[in-house]
């Protein structure tokens, strides 16, 4: 195949074989010059100045020669005299979207469980500056086995954020989701086990997360919320005391709820990573997920609240569609809100994100209050007295029995909200007040021209992907 390919770029006719002897001589004389200079041992001004002359001439006509043979090689192929698996407009779609993903803001999302991964899915394709702090309080299934035997942190939430944000074939995402079915690996997916595997081999686990990210060629960042031994425990109204996030939600009634949530240790500590990021971010991300589980530990990490407090960033609260039974029985929107604003110092939140679109698939929804759970009240209000903005959008999916968010409809409205914020931030500037009028409004059209542009470019990738 190669030696037939390079027959075929050699061929009479085809203009690159004149500019790949040029660039044979430019690289003769660079040599030749190099050589002299080193190995002669009689220096005089004028040789040295001869023979650098060779030099730069070699590497003018080695310039020169890549060039020319580069141009009449996108020539042929535009010819069709030469083919290649990609046109020239999708390699430029290509470069297009990677330069606009690049370019995109810098959020950081902080949760766990489905939910999270859920919405990085649709993230990654508007920007990869992302990074996904992971809750790592998860104490049961097969997280929790190999918690407790091998002594590693929870794998499971990161594994799903890294598959999430992975750019390789659904080969691979089913590889490293599929679960065995029999023997003592019974229900332990092969991600978690290549994620221990390679924490074995690593100097810690944010580092074994950082190789497989490699490996997998994800999207942005993934990043353990702390690299301590984190658990969980529920205060409730009652005064008892249930311990481990896997007993949280199964012990927990709608008439005895919970009070107070804490972490053990109180005082755990975060990467310095996750701080960086948090100081570095233009929106931060709560949610979606279990509230007390998900995304609410985090948040208790007195590392992860100071970073927040003071960060610059817009802080954008997920809110879940329906109640969680055992965690949020009977909570409505702005109860959420009250409940993080309780626990953990932040300094605030600045939006919520609320499904609007009413649910209408009845299977779905009986099987949902079967289990004891309701959707969440939402009073708009209510909401705006906390001081937080309101975003309404339609958000929802729903998959046979399940409802959830659909991650290319809320990827899309937090993008929106977050180039607004950019652009409302940038006009109030101290610059923009200096800025004439006609100025400004070309300046704030360049940037919805370019938010279009990448919703536009996102889209159209997801439809080749078919997700």
């Amino acid at each position: 195949m190669l030696v037939k390919t390079l027959k075929d770029l050699t061929r009479i006719g085809m203009g690159l074989k004149r500019w790949i002897l040029f660039a044979f001589l430019g690289f003769l004389l660079i040599i030749l010059g190099i050589t002299e200079m080193l190995d002669n041992r009689f220096f005089s001004r004028n040789y040295i100045l001869y023979f650098s002359f060779l030099i730069l001439s070699g590497l003018f006509i080695l310039y020169i020669s890549i060039l020319e043979a580069l141009k009449n090689f996108v020539k042929l192929m535009r010819d069709g005299m030469f083919q290649v698996n990609l046109d020239s407009r999708e390699i430029n779609s290509l470069f297009t979207e990677k330069r606009q993903q690049t370019q995109g803001p810098r959020i950081v999302v902080i949760g766990g469980g489905t939910g999270l991964s859920t919405m990085l899915r649709g993230l990654k394709f508007y920007s990869s500056n992302l990074t996904a702090v992971v809750s790592v309080g998860d104490d049961g299934g097969s997280s929790g086995t190999l918690r407790d035997e091998i002594g590693m942190l929870p794998p499971g939430d990161i594994r799903n954020c890294l598959v999430a944000l992975a750019n390789t074939g659904t080969t691979m995402e089913d590889l490293l989701q599929y679960r065995f079915q029999e023997g003592s690996l019974k229900n332990q997916s092969f991600g978690n086990l290549f994620l221990a595997a390679m924490n074995g081999v690593s100097e810690d686990f944010e580092q074994a997360v950082v190789k497989m990210s490699e490996v997998l060629a994800i999207t942005g960042k993934v990043l353990p919320v702390t690299l301590e031994d984190l658990r969980l425990s529920a205060e409730m109204k009652d005064g008892t005391i249930i311990e481990g996030e896997s007993n949280i939600g199964r012990a927990v009634r709608g008439d005895n709820p919970i009070t107070r949530l804490r972490i053990h240790p109180e005082d755990a500590h975060t990467p310095e990573s996750v701080k960086q990021a948090l100081s570095e971010a233009q929106a931060i991300v709560l949610g979606p997920g279990s509230l007390y589980t998900s995304v609410m530990p985090n948040l208790l990490i007195p590392d992860v609240a100071k970073a927040i407090r003071e960060s610059k960033a817009k802080v954008f609260y997920i809110s879940n569609i329906m109640t969680q039974p055992g965690e949020t029985d009977g909570l409505s929107v702005v109860e959420h809100l009250e409940k993080i604003m309780e626990h953990a110092d932040i300094g605030g939140i600045d939006y919520v994100v609320v499904n609007n679109r009413p649910l209408s698939d009845q299977l779905a929804i009986k099987n949902y209050i079967a289990s004891g759970a309701e959707e969440v009240a939402f009073d708009r209000q209510a909401v705006e007295k906390l001081g937080v903005k309101v975003i309404e959008a339609d958000l929802l999916k729903t998959t046979g029995i399940q409802i959830r968010h659909d991650s290319k409809k809320l990827s899309k409205v937090l993008f929106e909200a977050i180039m607004k914020e950019r652009e409302l931030k940038y006009s109030l500037s101290a610059l923009g007040y200096l800025m004439n009028r006609e100025r400004k409004i070309m300046e704030e059209e360049m940037i919805r021209a370019e938010a279009r542009k990448m919703i536009r470019a996102s889209e159209e990738k997801r439809e080749k992907l078919n997700l």
